[in-house]
């Protein structure tokens, strides 16, 4: 079994009602969920004057692929009517990959760990209180040593 972080969030619609059924919708596609952090409410990333999110993180235990569990949460995403409009646009539902296992991996389709987490304070936030001494791979740093940098920023 490969651990595997996932970063939720939402800021259309009932937001917490979203993070709950994208959660019990992935453990209906087999997902082992381990943990799961408080919900937290933050400002919009990339694109100002839309609706606050709330943002999640979980972590999941599978005998899936990081390609087969991207594939999973994209169905997750669908299934709940997740619309693609525009980059950090308005969303119900948005469902990353965040770490797999210690796994690096750049292809077309998948990189790994997600390429910019350690900017992003609503995915650290959160991740934090569940996997505060998880070691990026590629930074070599913990989570609570990336939460710490962002803040110094």
């Amino acid at each position: 079994m490969s651990a595997a972080y996932i970063a939720l969030g939402s800021n259309l619609g009932d937001r917490e009602k979203n993070l709950k059924t994208a959660l019990e919708k992935m453990e209906e596609k087999g997902l082992e969920i381990v943990k799961v952090s408080s919900f937290l409410e933050t400002e919009p990333y990339g694109v100002k004057g839309q609706p606050m999110f709330l943002n999640a993180a979980c972590e999941i235990k599978t005998e899936l692929s990081p390609e087969k569990l991207l594939d999973i949460l994209f169905s997750v995403e669908q299934e709940m009517g997740r619309k693609r409009c525009r980059r950090w646009g308005e969303r119900n539902i948005d469902l990353d990959l965040l770490f797999y296992d210690n796994l690096v991996l750049n292809t077309e389709y998948l990189v790994l760990p997600h390429p910019d987490l350690q900017n992003r304070d609503f995915i650290l936030t959160p991740l934090m209180e569940i996997a505060p001494l998880f070691v990026h791979p590629v930074l070599k740093k913990t989570i609570i040593e990336i939460k710490n940098d962002i803040e110094k920023k």
